[in-house]
């Protein structure tokens, strides 16, 4: 069997044997009350990652299923969509192919999303829905969700959709006291689970606005969403191997202490950004808004990324990202999120030194 190579990109990201071995637990019928039992069981768990007391639902998708779910649920007049990285300027185009009016509140790749960007727009009373992304993955930039929530506040007509495909768990985000409509978040990135299958919340404004549209669809329709999660079920057929994994990371996550895997993703954040500036990189987000979960380094150096990917997979069997988008090349990014220990990304930083020297 060939060696391992170990993933230090920003998803999907290593998944522990534990995990894998929970994921791999033999099938049983989704309609049965096993499955009942087992969705029961993981259910308070998922409220209080989320924190709230809203009804958390599992969607067999990624996490765009959801993205697209939101716009189609929600969206009866225009909406919003905060752009500053590939994934956030998808959603544009995105909310375009499923016919809605829609607007871009476009700023720099690098740049955040500012609550005065937004107030600006929303005071014209031309839109129904803001979508965010918190953590631009492509660029390593993270808004400042909390302000942003509080302007969103002054507009209780406007559905507030929040990605935090790769923020959650990496940070405390706290959906019924930021007053959120929709946060959805994927499970091959911090979580640190397989990839496949995205986690949402609603808020109760945003389901009595949803059984107003009459073409939400069906796959991704909240109401049937909420309907079937009533009775511990989901609407359609589910990856099961995900609801076994979700228990198992709950249990690790209660374990560890999230307050504790908060502290450790920051800690290994700031490792990562001092090993950067202290090589003689940049950073590319605007300084003070930098990530969490994955640093984002501007190549100054132009170092050939390749190359050194290339001699880490055959020295140490692991890779890093050489860069997303518009500006592949111009820099790449390390992750530093989900079960990785502070000692494991010094490790890592130590053999990218080691590998910098031969190429």
């Amino acid at each position: 069997m060939s060696q391992h190579i170990k993933l230090f990109i920003p998803g999907p990201i290593e998944v522990s044997e534990k995990t894998l071995r929970a994921y791999a637990t033999p099938m049983i019928g989704h309609r049965s009350k096993d499955f009942q039992a087992l969705y029961a069981d993981i259910h308070p768990g998922l409220q209080r990652l989320f924190f709230t007391k809203q009804p958390v639902f599992v969607s067999t998708s990624s996490a765009w299923g959801v993205m697209e779910g939101a716009l189609r649920n929600l969206v009866s007049k225009k909406v919003l969509n905060c752009m500053n990285g590939a994934f956030s300027d998808k959603w544009f185009d995105v909310a375009k192919k499923c016919g809605k009016q829609a607007e871009a509140l476009q700023v720099e790749w690098g740049q955040p999303i500012l609550p005065e960007q937004i107030d600006a727009k929303l005071k014209t009373g031309e839109f129904d829905a803001v979508t965010l992304i918190h953590n631009e993955t492509s660029t390593g930039t993270m808004s400042p969700l909390a302000d942003i929530a509080e302007v969103l506040k002054k507009y209780p007509d406007v559905m507030f959709i929040v990605d935090c495909v790769s923020s959650f768990t990496a940070m405390p985000i706290e959906f019924d006291k930021l007053g959120i409509d929709v946060l959805l978040a994927g499970t091959q990135k911090a979580m640190a689970m397989p990839s496949g299958c995205a986690l949402f919340t609603v808020s109760e404004k945003a389901f009595a606005k949803a059984a107003t549209i009459k073409d939400r669809g069906y796959y991704f329709d909240f109401i049937e969403f909420r309907k079937n999660q009533e009775n511990n079920m989901t609407p359609t057929t589910p990856s099961i191997g995900h609801f076994y994994a979700l228990k198992s990371k709950i249990e690790d996550f209660e374990t560890e202490g999230l307050e504790n895997r908060y502290a450790r993703h920051k800690a290994n954040a700031l490792l990562t950004r001092e090993w950067a500036l202290g090589n003689g990189f940049e950073l590319f987000p605007a300084k003070g808004y930098e990530s969490l979960s994955l640093t984002c380094v501007k190549n100054v150096k132009n170092i050939d990324v390749p190359k050194l990917n290339a001699a880490l997979k055959s020295k140490y069997y692991c890779v890093i990202d050489g860069g997303y988008g518009k500006i592949k090349g111009t820099t790449f990014r390390i992750s530093h999120m989900g079960d990785e220990s502070t000692e494991n990304i010094r490790q890592l930083l130590g053999w990218i030194d080691d590998c910098l020297k031969s190429i």
